[in-house]
């Protein structure tokens, strides 16, 4: 399957929100999808979802206009939406059934989640009775009860402690392997990095990045190197550089223990180290700098913070 968002506008009132948001996400692979607070990213999940309707644009399957109601979608919001007084097993057949499973089926489908995500003692326990923890996992467990074809994961490693949140990452990579359609969205952009072969980032109602993540780091960290010295500490070591290199790199940002040089317009990396190893400083790290999506993301929209948005 291949889903495709094209040129979506949304308006409400006589605000657009939505300028032209573009891109696609193929089954078997995870699309990270990102922006601040306000970006546009809630708005354009509910627009696939058919929640809202887009002003223009449209949404293709294959090709084919995308109707929602003809796939099975495991939607995990950021804000839960279970009933704190009914039992977990209750609750998970009761929306496997709104999706049209059968109660039988539905049975056998919750049970199996609660199993792999190693909550079952909790099925016929109250959720206010469970962890903040265990709640987002019954969370996960009733995304998945009806078997998706897309599964939407935002901000799905809320409130989990590192031992869970292994498991979780175990099953996010099963969805994937699967040949499930995975949109995936995280403020803890290791997570998005980790899983997610393609990303897009929306801005102020903009597509501001997209493609893929290990060429956007290529292209990211093109004449960039990290740079470290034995017996200097970073801000030490930028200030050498500065005064001694100024011809040869710029500094980039300094680091708890390096520095990360831009090379100028001209020079390469072996002159660098030639000019290196003709001075006083002994280099205990020197080589190639891969920014991480969080570099990328602050650089491409101005700003660090978190990535979800709440319009």
């Amino acid at each position: 399957m291949k889903l495709e968002v094209k040129n979506i506008h949304k308006n409400f009132g006589e605000k657009e929100v939505l300028h032209g948001v573009t891109f696609s996400v193929e089954s078997g692979k995870a699309l990270g999808l990102l922006g601040r607070n306000g970006a546009g990213k809630t708005t354009t999940i509910r627009i696939l979802m058919d929640v809202f309707h887009a002003n223009k644009g449209e949404v293709l399957m294959d090709g084919k206009p995308f109707v929602p109601s003809k796939y099975q979608i495991g939607y995990l919001p950021e804000e839960r939406g279970l009933y704190p007084k009914r039992t977990v097993i209750d609750q998970m057949i009761y929306l496997a059934r709104l999706r049209g499973i059968k109660a039988k089926q539905a049975r056998e489908n919750a049970r199996k989640w609660l199993k792999r995500l190693e909550i079952p003692e909790y099925e016929n326990r109250k959720l206010e009775t469970l962890s903040k923890g265990n709640q987002q996992k019954v969370q996960l467990a009733a995304t998945l009860v009806a078997d998706p074809d897309i599964v939407i994961l935002d901000e799905p490693f809320s409130g989990l402690d590192p031992v869970n949140s292994q498991i979780l990452k175990e099953v996010v990579n099963e969805l994937i392997a699967d040949g499930k359609l995975v949109i995936f969205s995280s403020h803890q952009m290791s997570y998005v990095e980790e899983f997610c072969e393609n990303i897009v980032i929306i801005h102020q109602g903009t597509v501001a990045l997209e493609g893929n993540l290990r060429d956007i780091k290529h292209e990211y960290g093109q004449n960039r190197l990290i740079l470290s010295a034995i017996g200097l500490t970073a801000n030490e070591l930028a200030e050498k550089l500065q005064k001694e290199f100024a011809d040869l790199v710029q500094i980039d940002k300094i680091q708890k223990d390096s520095v990360v040089l831009e090379l100028l317009s001209g020079h390469t990396r072996k002159e660098l180290l030639n000019a290196l190893a003709a001075s006083a400083l002994e280099v205990e790290l020197f080589g190639s700098y891969t920014p991480s999506l969080n570099d990328i993301f602050v650089a491409r929209v101005g700003e660090e913070g978190e990535v979800t948005d709440h319009e």
